[in-house]
């Protein structure tokens, strides 16, 4: 048995062996000086990671990822946990309408959605020509091209990773422990935060992690809705390759931008059951 067991791990590792390669020539290639071999000398190797943490603009990009991420996160917490408690306590025949209004926009393809923001934020868009057809405002918002305009979209695209982890790990919970609560005298706000919430605690933070290491790789939505002036990590690394042809610096950044979804994962495991949050994702 330990020896079927031994062989099928080993072809677990066969599988993935092409994909440690790739990763292996695009992540780990450039640390390598000894392949320095071009006609245009560019840097190669270590010095890419020197002006990565003596360059202020990707320093302040590292710091942009990472404050809209939070926001993101937080903001998907919030709404995600009253989307998933409202389900939650709906009546059943309006269950499966209220899951499916959940995913629908889940399966619709993110540049629509962001897109969609567009016309909504943009300085001819509904909102502003609702506002200044009301008489609250004379000139338009900016509502785009700014971190406003970028959270709001974020937010909008990844609130179903939230509400999806939230809402299976509320469907395990029984609520006679509640109703228990109730019954010896606790109030219902007391009895919801004391024997309700801390139960859904696995659910929000599987819920955090998938959303705030999705939001850290993020291009199209900060892209569009940010417009250039909200420049993310994702759009920095596409500027340095596609833009500068700058292959050192912006494999240099791919690798941090890896090293800090790893180490978040890593943080986040002692924490989260991660093959039970994947299995809900699922």
């Amino acid at each position: 048995m330990a020896a079927r067991f031994l062989t099928d791990k080993r072809r677990y590792w066969l599988l993935i062996l092409p994909a440690l390669a790739v990763m292996l020539v695009f992540y780990i290639w450039p640390l390598v000086d000894i392949f320095a071999i071009s006609v245009t000398e560019p840097k190669i190797g270590v010095e890419n990671y020197a002006d990565m943490f003596d360059s202020r603009p990707i320093r302040k990009s590292f710091f942009i990822t990472f404050w809209i991420s939070a926001v993101t996160t937080v903001g998907c917490l919030t709404f995600g946990y009253i989307v998933s408690y409202a389900i939650y306590n709906a009546n059943h025949r309006f269950v499966g309408l209220m899951i499916a209004l959940v995913l629908l926009p889940f399966w619709l393809s993110v540049l629509v959605r962001s897109f969609s923001w567009i016309v909504l934020l943009g300085r001819s868009g509904v909102v502003n020509e609702s506002l200044r057809g009301i008489g609250l405002i004379d000139e338009p918002l900016a509502l785009m091209h700014n971190e406003f305009g970028v959270i709001v979209a974020m937010i909008h695209v990844m609130l179903p990773f939230a509400i999806l982890p939230i809402m299976a790990n509320m469907k395990g919970i029984n609520p006679a422990y509640v109703d228990a609560a109730r019954g010896l005298g606790a109030s219902e706000f007391k009895a919801f935060l004391a024997v309700y919430f801390p139960q859904t605690l696995p659910g929000v933070l599987s819920g955090a992690l998938l959303v705030f290491v999705l939001s850290l790789g993020f291009y199209i939505t900060p892209a569009l809705l940010g417009g250039g002036r909200v420049l993310m990590i994702s759009e920095y690394i596409t500027y340095q390759i596609q833009e500068f042809l700058n292959w050192g610096l912006g494999t240099a950044l791919s690798v941090a931008l890896l090293v800090a979804t790893a180490t978040v994962i890593l943080a986040a495991s002692r924490f989260v059951d991660l093959r039970r949050t994947l299995l809900e994702r699922g």
